[in-house]
């Protein structure tokens, strides 16, 4: 399956769109759109690139922080004294249900790093919210590191971004 990805638009048919998970089916439904007129989150899209524009998973970015002193202490001392650091997070990620299996979860956090990489806006830590200690593993996969305090947040240096989209080509 090949795939685009893109900002979500109102073109797009997210009317079938069916995760296994209610909130984020709702999301998608009926907050999405209003999120993205707003301000409030960045919202990707993957879709078939052939036939109709029928989305298969998607993600969410937006601005966020994270304070020095939750960062590990070996970071946190190669960082300037601010007591919050600026972040971008990836917030919400879904597969639909039709799709699940087929890597395109792999995909979307990848296409999230790099646009968070590409990214103008200043930033030193990716941020995400795991729902399940399975979904914190699945983001381990890609340099993604718990929090001691709060094991279904992760977070991800910039460096690290830059090195998995290095080794991307």
């Amino acid at each position: 399956m090949s795939l685009l990805f893109g900002l979500l638009t109102p073109d797009m048919d997210r009317s079938g769109f069916a995760c296994g998970e209610p909130v984020l089916d709702a999301y998608l439904h009926k907050q999405a759109g209003q999120d993205m007129k707003r301000g409030f989150a960045t919202v990707v899209a993957a879709r078939e690139s052939s036939g109709p524009a029928v989305i298969v998973g998607y993600y969410t970015l937006c601005a966020a922080s994270v304070l020095l002193t939750a960062l590990p202490d070996a970071t946190a001392r190669k960082m300037p004294r601010y007591p919050a650091v600026p972040a971008i997070r990836l917030g919400r990620l879904a597969v639909s249900a039709a799709t699940q299996g087929q890597h395109i979860g792999s995909l979307l956090v990848l296409d999230a790093v790099r646009r968070a990489w590409c990214n103008e806006l200043a930033w030193a830590v990716l941020l995400v919210d795991a729902k399940t200690d399975r979904a914190a593993a699945f983001y381990e996969k890609f340099l993604f590191q718990r929090f001691h305090e709060n094991t279904l947040t992760l977070w991800m240096h910039r460096k690290q971004a830059g090195a998995l989209i290095a080794a991307l080509g």
